[in-house]
């Protein structure tokens, strides 16, 4: 598997469930948006998300090459497993095309190093 390591830090951030989508959720290079019962989740660039927001900060990005198939499976597990092996935590999102995985910014380069030595390939650049 190929993964690519995106620039910029990223944020998630918590709101309540019935809040409007602010519009600085679609600030950086990824933004999620996820609505459900109990919150409103907000994925963006991480200078975006005011101060007054509950919100987790210092977070990078790595984007699996795609297009994915969607009969594929175990892309996410194959870069799970050797992380939680690592003690590496993430935050992951899925789209129609691809898989992100977020980890913090100070676990980059041992992310980096697991990935690789679990075979797969890290782009930096």
């Amino acid at each position: 598997m190929t993964l690519r390591l995106l620039a910029g830090e990223l944020a998630v951030a918590r709101l309540d469930a019935g809040d409007p989508i602010p519009p600085w959720a679609f600030e950086g290079i990824v933004s999620s948006i996820t609505r459900t019962g109990d919150e409103l989740s907000v994925v963006c660039g991480a200078d975006a998300v005011p101060s007054d927001v509950r919100v987790e900060r210092g977070f990078r990005c790595l984007r699996v090459a795609g297009p994915l198939d969607f009969s594929l499976t175990g892309v996410l597990a194959s870069i799970a497993g050797p992380l939680a092996g690592a003690r590496i935590s993430i935050f992951s999102l899925s789209t129609y095309d691809t898989d992100y995985v977020l980890v913090r910014e100070q676990d980059v380069p041992a992310a980096i190093d697991c990935l690789r030595n679990a075979g797969h390939e890290i782009i930096t650049t």
